[in-house]
């Protein structure tokens, strides 16, 4: 695929955050209450993680070495409610309010650098475009646990691109994160995009994965398992990666459940 530039990047960025403020935007005290697929979270705690992480990108973009020391602080805790920050001491629409102020100040912070400048991140160092990418991504998803608890369709518009993208290109990741070895077997990849569009990665090969494009990155997102999308994956090293994929940095989690079991 064409890697999108920097500036059309940062303005999906902005659309994909104004997608979903306009779904948090009046929400009343109940509707902040319900529980999302995320087991243990509700709609306030999955805002909460969003903004908690919309502040640590700003801390990464501002003074790295901080956001490191931040990290490896967090890296070290057991306890998984630190990455909720206080958001279940606030209300929901002082959440709401946090994650808006925090995500703007973090596309403040990307405007002012180039697309190649270093940010580091939990995997690693990424460069300022891979890290917008990711912060596309992470909303996405988010929104999406957020749309399936208040009973409203999936996001799909060509900002999925990027999504996709990340899906694709975190392969390799999502063995390291298990302890191991990538397998290297060459998978073609060949979506639709919302529009009718053909996004490929990678030239035909037998291994292959295909379908629309709003399933992959349900998959690649672990908001889906494989099996309750039209997504077809043909070949053993397809397979394999379908069933650990994960665009998303830190430890490695599973497919949801299937919804028939």
């Amino acid at each position: 695929m064409t890697s999108p530039d920097y500036h059309g990047l940062l303005a999906d960025v902005a659309a994909e955050n104004a997608a979903l403020d306009a779904i948090l935007v009046g929400l009343d005290p109940d509707a902040w209450a319900t529980p999302t697929p995320a087991l243990g979270w509700d709609v306030r705690d999955s805002v909460a993680h969003l903004a908690f992480s919309e502040d640590l990108a700003q801390l990464a973009l501002r003074d790295p070495t901080a956001y490191i020391e931040r990290r490896d602080a967090l890296l070290t805790a057991d306890d998984d409610t630190l990455i909720l920050g206080d958001g279940r001491h606030r209300s929901g629409s002082d959440v709401g309010a946090w994650w808006r102020e925090a995500s703007a100040a973090t596309l403040a912070g990307l405007a002012a650098l180039g697309p190649r400048d270093r940010v580091p991140w939990f995997a690693g160092s990424l460069s300022a475009m891979s890290f917008a990418t990711a912060r596309l991504m992470e909303t996405w998803a988010h929104g999406q646990d957020i749309r399936d608890a208040l009973g409203l369709a999936a996001e799909v518009s060509p900002r999925l691109l990027h999504v996709a993208d990340l899906g694709v290109r975190s392969r390799r990741f999502a063995y390291e994160a298990r302890g191991r070895e990538p397998n290297t077997t060459p998978v073609f990849v060949e979506l639709t995009g919302p529009d009718g569009a053909r996004w490929t990665w990678g030239d035909p090969a037998d291994d292959t994965v295909r379908g629309p494009a709003v399933d992959f990155c349900l998959v690649v997102t672990q908001r889906i398992h494989p099996a309750d999308t039209d997504l077809v994956v043909d070949g053993d090293a397809a397979a394999e990666w379908i069933g650990i994929a994960q665009a998303f940095a830190g430890s490695p989690t599973e497919q949801r459940p299937r919804r028939s079991d």
